[in-house]
């Protein structure tokens, strides 16, 4: 059942026995676990079933780092969740996401990662990444490479033990925001609450438990939800904005005892490395396995990584390579002809695209202009591709569809005649981010229309994630050669690796878990210490974030704790 909040009388108070707050794919999974149970949950969305800008509004933050996206537009305030944006075209008329789960290595405590280390196994792990595949509906749950090889789709013969082949899964959106939205309005005992925000937990004298919700609706009224569990699932940042915003009892926040909830802010920084130049063109016709296809059902796609012996043996961070191929004139890209020993190879063009934009809005242009076409024109080849990338939905350069391969288009193994298409190949490497209590999000003087404070977000591509990148790139350039794919020239911005994009919205980290709430904010149940009766479903609980896309992963803790709830209801 959905009821829109705003219709709730003013200082009503709502009973329930469990209470999730955000309706993404956490959210909406927890609910699904408790359809048909018995007990009675409510279920709260910020925004309603369409965009809505006045609610996404709810979400304006400010940045006080290096650059990296404002809040609101690394959530969506809508049933459904980021899952609303997931830009991958799946081939079938429907869009998606990437799955894959954390490696085994990513869950151990590492002496060359600090603050690593989850109070779970992947082992422990498992089971739940099996239901997750259920839940997300995508393929079974088989990540071994020779699984899904077919005579035109090999691994690489990779020499040594530094780089091997990772599978990835993908699943559609609409299972999240239809056919369960679909399946949750027919419950008989959850309750979908739209256009409610919770505004502040409220607690007892101590801080020891969640007394009720103080909630807002856009239509000006505030009404209260009391209930034995409270769950919070609105992800990596609103999480912990919450938490710090529930201080009427625990001046500092609840939950924030030891001042980490919001620290430990990670994301998947995207790194390009360079263009790699094929020892033989024809190499294009063996290389299907790296690109997303249908096998047996199932929409998958491989990608290159490290070892956990050579992270270990050289004390690197966790990487994937993704492989685009482009047509052989986007090796000569101008920049790099220009400046071959480091200089950065988009970001003039892309810098001075934005400028004239902006520029051209106001009815105007810049006093340099011909400075910046001549970086547009430079890097034109660069432009094209983030331009494509960055617009997801748009299309805007399908007429050129040899540069079109990315994150989120594939099916260039399915052309004809490939290797006169294709002479080069575009490489991205999504990373591992080390866990720093310096890259946070706090409240910020700037509220919203609830009198809410908005967060601030401080986030930094640091020296240690560099150095793992860097040393992670010449790798993988050596071992490209000596599998016979060819020749991979890096590039680099003064020596440092090239950041594609600060971010592709896997915010994480900021209420850790361990064990000890003097190094985490929940339990390994998820549980906030200190606090009885509060669990938090999110990326905000990882400790570490792997190169793994995180929604699987969420899934999987997600239906865990379900599980943990339910015996705690018994």
């Amino acid at each position: 059942m959905f009821i829109d909040a705003r219709k709730i009388a003013s200082q009503e108070i709502i009973n329930a026995d469990v209470c999730i707050v955000g309706a993404g794919p956490a959210g909406i999974t927890i609910a699904r676990e408790f359809n048909g149970r018995g007990a009675n949950v409510l279920l709260l969305e910020s925004g309603g079933i369409d965009p809505d800008p006045a609610a996404q509004a709810l979400s304006e933050g400010i940045n006080e780092g290096e650059p990296y996206p404002r809040p609101s537009a690394l959530r969506e305030r809508l049933f459904g969740g980021t899952a609303h944006v997931w830009p991958i075209d799946l081939d079938n008329g429907r869009k998606g996401v990437r799955y894959v789960p954390l490696d085994p290595i990513d869950f151990e405590k590492r002496d060359w990662v600090p603050y690593s280390g989850w109070p779970i196994t992947r082992t422990d792990l498992d089971p739940y990444y099996e239901r997750a595949h259920q839940v997300a509906q995508t393929g079974p749950y088989d990540y071994n490479p020779a699984s899904w090889e077919e005579p035109n789709a090999r691994q690489i013969p990779f020499k040594g033990n530094r780089v091997t082949t990772q599978m990835f899964h993908f699943g559609p959106l609409d299972v999240f925001t239809q056919e369960y939205r679909h399946e949750l309005e027919q419950s008989q005992n959850v309750t979908v609450l739209t256009y409610a925000t919770a505004l502040e937990l409220e607690t007892d004298a101590l801080a020891n438990r969640v007394t009720s919700i103080r909630v807002g609706a856009l239509g000006g009224n505030q009404f209260g939800i009391s209930a034995s569990v409270v769950i919070l699932a609105q992800g990596g940042l609103e999480t912990a904005r919450l938490l710090l915003l529930s201080d009427s009892v625990q001046s500092c926040g609840l939950g924030n005892g030891n001042d980490l909830v919001g620290r430990f802010l990670m994301d998947h920084p995207v790194i390009r490395p360079g263009v790699l130049t094929p020892k033989d063109r024809g190499i294009v016709d063996h290389l299907a396995l790296y690109d997303a296809r249908w096998v047996k059902g199932a929409r998958v796609i491989a990608k290159p990584v490290l070892t956990e012996a050579v992270q270990r043996q050289e004390k690197l961070m966790n990487i994937n390579t993704a492989i685009f191929p482009r047509p052989g004139l986007a090796r000569y890209n101008l920049l790099r002809m220009l400046f071959p020993n480091g200089q950065r190879p988009n970001s003039p063009a892309i810098r001075s695209n934005r400028t004239l934009l902006r520029a051209l809005k106001k009815g105007s242009l810049p006093p340099d202009v011909f400075k910046h076409l001549g970086n547009m024109l430079m890097g034109l080849d660069d432009l094209l591709i983030y331009k494509q990338w960055r617009t997801p939905g748009r299309n805007r350069f399908r007429n050129l569809p040899l540069f079109s391969y990315d994150f989120d288009h594939g099916g260039w193994s399915q052309l004809e005649n490939k290797p006169k298409k294709f002479g080069c190949f575009d490489l991205l490497h999504v990373t591992e981010q080390a866990p720093d209590p310096n890259n946070r999000l706090t409240l910020s003087a700037d509220r919203d229309v609830f009198g809410c404070r908005r967060m601030a977000v401080d986030w930094h591509f640091n020296d240690i994630d560099k150095r793992s990148v860097k040393r992670a790139m010449e790798i993988f350039a050596e071992d490209f050669a000596a599998a016979g794919l060819g020749q991979l020239k890096l590039e680099f911005d003064h020596g440092t690796p090239v950041i594609w994009t600060p971010s592709i919205h896997h915010t994480m980290g900021t209420t850790r878990m361990h064990e000890s709430p003097t190094q985490g904010v929940v339990d390994a149940d998820c549980r906030v210490h200190g606090v009885s009766n509060l669990f938090i479903a999110s990326s905000s609980v990882f400790p570490t974030g792997g190169y793994a896309n995180s929604t699987l992963t969420i899934l999987a803790l997600a239906i865990r704790l379900s599980d943990h709830v339910k015996a705690v209801l018994k």
